[in-house]
């Protein structure tokens, strides 16, 4: 068992850094600040101007910083990120984003602007101008409020809970004392009865997808006499029943003059930046601040606050400037923090919900290997979550996919393509992905021939027009295997989804790909069998260079690792000079083994802890017999905290745990869309991809 207690050996900590200066990469990025954006990403983005990863980029070049997306699927998820750190800054919705603010210290330092320049709208209550309320507010009598009768009248909100339809009008109602909460005023249920009591029994709080539902609906609830009063924003009237087209107004409109604002009694923010003030300094707050306003003067920048951002600019603000207005407000609605408690899954600590974790994870019978045994995992990411955590054996990939979606399993560590069925048939995932001996989480995928060939010319000779890939038609291929991910399937599905290679035979079916291969390339297209010569990335490159192939279908380290080696005898004496061969380039990466999940069976708490847990790994190494301060220690030591465990074996330790039992170097987060979207969209081209999968991985509907 992993022990619970450390005792910790401190180290100066000028000493420390000398000394594990070897660890360190020296790559100039390693030495630039990082700035990580919490953003909710779309698995796919069929209009590239909209991914947020162009924004990113912008602020890296702007700041000159690491910026990285980390990515969220909630309000809530926003609100976690920034309190424990995990991200730097997040756009949010206002009602969150007032919640953080309120219970746990956030802070705005911009917001985005409307079309007309403000960072608000105004609510307003409408009426119709005949109307009691309406004589009211227009005849100039400071003694007749038109508040306060709307008692007993009719009301049309947008829906439960809205902010303009019905959390800011009944928050100024029953703060300015117009209305009284009927119920528990620690229960948000109590707004309803609030308001039956208040309006009448017949007020419409419809559901979405009904008539009166929206602004658009609430206005038309008034219009048609269903009600007496209507809340909604400044520009719904306008929008909706004051176009210079006519036509273009709704059919259920009355004349424009026909509607009243009454006063407005709040605001609504726009979306905020928020970060946490005490997690993040305030040089960089100015930076950041100074790089968001500057984007509308430039022309990259204007396109992705349009594109991205849905915003004209973004202006400097705080949170007391920009969200009191609307706190003063919805404060008073009966059991609105606890309310938004429960809506953004919001909990004091990263702690797991649960009180088991699953891991998913083939098993052997016995390990002579103790240090190999995946138990090891299983009580490390214990001890750091604080629940138990076991392991749900599982025997193939489907299983894998099968445990996860249907609960069985919280995590799995997943081959690439497995994870992609997963995803795109199932919903499940990525939170995590192992990293390479280089640090990628991706190996690029390249089609390798002979320099002097007429493809590696047409490639080399700067002129756009000679396209090498179009040249591969007719030629012999050297795959790797049959379905290999390198070897046939990304350049395969390069080559049919770029329109080089017509599918030849039904698309539902895997065998066509074999048709297509040989009929776009030739019948003697190498599709080797295991143990064969020409059989996986030495066996592709060596087809290539015997002769019996023109292009050989590989990795990106291929080349370097097989006839490539300093010392020219450890290369395959098949192995032609390094210089002799060409990598067409890329079109496509295949991903690293994912962390899986099923978004739908775990929360975003448990999630979080998880994921930290995981990356933790990252931050222990062993040393043995390591000279510090005048001695010589050995044990397990935390880079972040500078403390050496002597009593933890040496297999319990981060990096060993890493090593031995993940087979990978580090752990890194990740989203799905970014670590297997490029991968999956070659793929998918494939005829009969889908259900090879679901044949290979044994996967019932």
């Amino acid at each position: 068992m992993r022990p619970n207690t450390k005792k910790p050996l401190l180290l100066a900590f000028l000493i420390l850094i000398a000394s594990v200066a070897g660890c360190i990469g020296n790559d100039d990025d390693d030495d630039k600040e990082t700035l990580t954006i919490a953003f909710s990403l779309k698995d796919d983005y069929t209009n590239v101007d909209e991914n947020p990863q162009r924004f990113a980029d912008y602020l890296a070049d702007t700041l000159d910083m690491n910026v990285e997306l980390y990515p969220i699927d909630s309000e809530g998820a926003t609100l976690q990120a920034l309190r424990f750190g995990n991200a730097d800054i997040a756009f949010m919705d206002g009602a969150a984003a007032w919640i953080g603010w309120q219970q746990y210290g956030l802070d705005a330092l911009a917001a985005d602007q409307k079309s007309d320049g403000r960072t608000y709208y105004d609510a307003h209550a409408v009426v119709l101008k005949d109307s009691e309320m309406a004589l009211a507010s227009l005849d100039s009598d400071d003694s007749t409020d038109p508040f306060s009768l709307l008692a007993g009248k009719t009301s049309c909100h947008t829906g439960w809970l809205k902010s303009a339809g019905m959390l800011l009008p009944m928050g100024h109602l029953i703060g300015n004392g117009y209305a009284n909460v009927i119920g528990d005023s620690d229960d948000i249920e109590s707004v309803r009865s609030t308001i039956l009591n208040y309006f009448s029994e017949d007020a419409s709080i419809p559901d979405s997808g009904t008539p009166y539902y929206s602004y658009s609906g609430a206005l038309r609830c008034l219009s048609e006499g269903a009600g007496d009063v209507a809340f909604v924003k400044d520009s719904t009237v306008a929008s909706y029943c004051a176009n210079t087209d006519a036509l273009t107004n709704e059919d259920w409109c009355l004349s424009s003059d026909e509607y009243i604002l009454l006063p407005s009694y709040g605001q609504a923010p726009s979306h905020p930046v928020m970060y946490n003030p005490e997690l993040l300094d305030s040089g960089k707050v100015t930076l950041i601040q100074d790089a968001l306003v500057a984007m509308k003067d430039s022309t990259e920048g204007e396109s992705i606050l349009t594109s991205v951002l849905n915003t004209p600019s973004i202006v400097k603000t705080t949170a007391a400037d920009h969200l009191s207005s609307y706190g003063a407000l919805v404060q008073d609605v009966p059991g609105i923090e606890s309310y938004f408690g429960t809506k953004y899954s919001i909990t004091d600590t990263v702690s797991p919900t649960v009180s088991n974790i699953r891991i998913a994870f083939e098993i052997k019978d016995d390990y002579t290997d103790v240090d190999m045994n995946p138990q090891l995992l299983a009580d490390y990411i214990a001890e750091e979550t604080g629940v138990t955590v076991t392991l749900y054996p599982v025997t193939s990939e489907g299983a894998i996919i099968e445990a996860l979606r249907f609960g069985n399993a919280d995590i799995a560590f997943m081959d690439g393509g497995a994870a992609w069925m997963g995803w795109q048939e199932y919903g499940l995932a990525a939170m995590a992905a192992d990293t390479k001996s280089d640090g990628r989480t991706y190996y690029d995928a390249h089609a390798v021939v002979k320099n002097g060939s007429d493809i590696a010319n047409a490639y080399l000779d700067g002129d756009d027009s000679t396209d090498p890939f179009a040249m591969l038609e007719g030629k012999t291929s050297c795959h790797t295997g049959w379905l290999k991910s390198a070897g046939m399937l990304l350049p395969m599905g390069f080559l049919i989804s770029e329109g080089y290679a017509p599918v030849v035979g039904s698309q539902d079916d895997i065998e066509s790909l074999r048709s297509t291969i040989n009929s776009f390339f030739n019948d003697d297209a190498s599709i080797p069998d295991s143990g064969t010569p020409y059989y996986s990335y030495s066996g592709a490159v060596r087809c290539l260079s015997e002769g019996a192939g023109d292009v050989a279908f590989v990795k990106d380290s291929t080349i370097p690792g097989y006839c490539g080696n300093d010392n020219a005898s450890d290369n395959e004496d098949w192995c032609l000079a390094e210089e002799e061969y060409i990598l067409l380039p890329s079109y496509g990466s295949a991903p690293s083994h994912p962390v899986m999940y099923n978004p739908d069976k775990i929360d975003v708490q448990t999630r979080t802890a998880i994921l930290n847990a995981l990356l933790s790994l990252n931050s222990e190494m062993y040393v043995e017999d390591y000279p510090m301060m005048g001695q010589t220690v050995t044990g397990c030591y935390d880079v972040n905290t500078h403390v050496v465990d002597s009593n933890q074996s040496k297999g319990e330790c981060g990096d060993q745990i890493l090593a031995n039992i993940l087979n990978t170097g580090g752990l890194v987060e990740v989203n799905t869309q970014e670590h297997m979207g490029i991968y999956g969209n070659l793929i998918g081209s494939i005829p009969g991809i889908s259900t090879y999968f679901d044949t290979k991985y044994e996967i019932e509907a």
